[in-house]
């Protein structure tokens, strides 16, 4: 939607977590050019994630002159609850049904004429994937921003009476109504409180007690009573808007069951990883593309023509740091774009294609009760999944989790047990054709993840994850949202990660010249040795610290030039794979997760991988 009214792409997915922060686009509406936000998504104005806070935070200081709240019509009583917060607001809006093809193949009526009416807002119904309703949802903004706005109706039992006497001792200026204040006091919102408390020439002292007074006169706890007060209102709104009649085409309901239970779900799941990730990224990207780029491309064409035209340079310091062995064209571009690119690409490829089918969430269900023993419920498949994309990004999406308890447990996670997509498609294209060495390496991540994250649960303090997730239809994918995504996520592979590869040999080619990196490179010998590695693995480890892919292309060429056999394949895999994260992780982790808690999963994963590479070549060199 964001895009039909901007013309602008951002990631548009089909299960929370995806926009974490928000985008801005310029649209054309009722002949004058305006601002269009998209907002991370949110159920309810007293939410808990940092996502949700930010959403509270730009509709209280009442950024919006038009509030456009998209819904699933399949699921309207559950929606109009937010919708109430939202009127409570006082602010101009506008409610666009979304996904009317899927409710009327379901067999769903939905009378958006009465409830238009009952609400006093425009309703638009829609299907933003083709583009219907686009024209007419402008047509309902900018009459919107002329109307008289309708506050929600008055809760029962108590709850409209209390939220109107908290309300009358709100004198304030504010930018929105003071309604949703007065709910968001009677709820004991924190943040409400300080936003009132700032708004308030005697620090609102009478709004908090008046509040205080009107929560103790609830049996139950507050903010459980005002949510089941708009509920009910939501009910008596929705009566008789929705009718139901036999339904067409519900393969996608049937099918959606059977990805989510274990029985038929972990088949289901263990066939897409063989075919999509070993099969599709692993052999086709990881082997069959990158073989004609590095073989065909570069070392018969590109390189020689590079070196060629860098012969005529005396000076062997400048040639080198182009066409030498850390050079930014023979290394640091054939690395991003004949190793990296075509695998990144496959799985961004594959990726999309499981996006939009709805696959995800019914993951999510799927390994619900197996994450809560590693102290992380179902919603923790998202950054996890998206961990396989990029680290960095996925460790971006943990702030979505609901509790900082989660949101450390799967960055330590992420840091340790789950290659991105460069890495992990490196080492299936190495190991396609050796399947033991497969399956242990395999088997030492997977148990890492498991083992540690049980031992971090037991650990870490806080109470147990609770999980809800809403769940899309399961569709057949689209092309051109497939293609129009993997497209996207190619570009930002372009701009942000192909720079990387090149200051990374620019830091190499610097450190080569200086004698500071093989003076590094030699500290790690006695390391490297001890895993039973030859020296020249050491660089490995450096180069994975500048970019975990860029450590896998390192292995990648130790492997072509027959320097690793089986074993050391396998070790140096599943140590490089645990080895502490690359620059930008690490950073982001101190970004998300503050500096202590970054740097001491720094401290523990570094040896973690070293002692795991040790006791891994000892089991192996015994067995194998």
């Amino acid at each position: 939607m964001f895009n039909r009214l901007t013309g602008r792409y951002v990631t548009v997915s089909n299960y929370p977590g995806t926009t974490v922060e928000v985008s801005r686009g310029a649209g054309v509406i009722g002949g004058q050019t305006v601002e269009i936000v998209d907002t991370p998504g949110t159920y309810s104005l007293a939410s808990s994630t940092p996502e949700q806070r930010a959403v509270r935070q730009f509709l209280l200081d009442g950024e919006a002159d038009v509030l456009v709240q998209v819904v699933d019509a399949k699921n309207l009583p559950r929606m109009l609850p937010l919708t109430l917060q939202l009127l409570e607001l006082g602010r101009p809006l506008v409610m666009a049904v979304n996904m009317m093809d899927e409710s009327e193949r379901m067999g769903l009526g939905v009378n958006l004429h009465l409830l238009s009416g009952r609400l006093g807002l425009a309703l638009v119904p829609m299907v933003a994937i083709e583009g219907r309703g686009i024209e007419e949802l402008k047509r309902a903004i900018e009459g919107a921003a002329v109307e008289p706005v309708r506050l929600p109706p008055v809760y029962g039992n108590g709850v409209g009476t209390a939220i109107r006497r908290v309300r009358a001792e709100l004198s304030g200026r504010y930018a929105v109504d003071p309604t949703a204040l007065a709910a968001l006091l009677i709820q004991g919102d924190e943040d409400a409180i300080l936003r009132v408390r700032a708004g308030e020439s005697d620090a609102g002292a009478g709004a908090v007690a008046a509040a205080r007074q009107a929560a103790r006169g609830f049996a139950e706890e507050p903010a459980y009573r005002v949510a089941l007060e708009r509920q009910h209102a939501a009910d008596a709104l929705v009566a008789g808007v929705l009718t139901t009649r036999p339904g067409q085409g519900s393969w996608g309901s049937r099918l959606g069951d059977l990805l989510a239970r274990p029985v038929t779900g972990i088949p289901v799941l263990l066939l897409v990883v063989y075919l999509g990730l070993y099969q599709f990224v692993g052999r086709f990207g990881g082997g069959t593309l990158v073989d004609w780029l590095e073989r065909s491309l570069f070392e018969r064409r590109l390189n020689p023509f590079f070196e060629q035209l860098f012969l005529g340079i005396p000076w062997e310091p400048v040639r080198a740091l182009f066409v030498g062995e850390y050079g930014l064209l023979t290394m640091g571009l054939r690395y991003a774009v004949a190793i990296i690119l075509p695998i990144v690409g496959a799985f961004f490829l594959f990726f999309s294609l499981l996006e939009d089918s709805g696959y995800f969430p019914r993951l999510a269900l799927l390994v619900d009760r197996g994450f809560k023993r590693l102290g992380l419920s179902g919603r923790a498949v998202i950054p996890i999944v998206l961990g396989f994309a990029c680290d960095t990004m996925a460790t971006m999406v943990t702030r979505t989790l609901e509790t900082k308890r989660e949101r450390v447990l799967a960055t330590l996670l992420l840091a340790l047990a789950i290659p991105c997509s460069a890495q992990l498609g490196v080492i299936l294209a190495l190991m396609a054709h050796q399947p033991l060495a497969l399956g242990v390496w395999l088997a030492a991540v997977l148990s890492t993840f498991v083992i540690i994250g049980a031992l971090a649960a037991r650990v870490m303090p806080g109470a147990g994850p609770v999980f809800h997730l809403e769940l899309p239809p399961l569709r057949r994918p689209r092309l051109g949202n497939v293609l129009t995504k993997t497209l996207a996520r190619m570009h930002w592979y372009f701009l942000e990660v192909l720079p990387l590869f090149l200051v990374a040999s620019v830091f190499l080619w610097a450190g080569q010249l200086t004698g500071l990196f093989p003076l590094l490179a030699s500290w790690l010998e006695p390391v490297v040795g001890v895993l039973g590695l030859p020296a020249e693995t050491g660089r490995i480890f450096l180069f994975g610290f500048f970019r975990r892919d860029y450590g896998a292309a390192g292995l990648f060429d130790l492997q072509r030039n027959g320097t690793l056999d089986s074993i050391q394949l396998t070790v140096a895999a599943v140590t490089l794979t645990l080895f502490i994260p690359c620059i930008a992780q690490f950073l982001m982790m101190i970004k998300e997760r503050g500096g202590r808690t970054a740097l001491a999963m720094f401290a523990f994963i570094t040896p973690f991988a070293f002692g795991a590479g040790f006791l891994l070549n000892l089991v192996l060199r015994a067995v194998w």
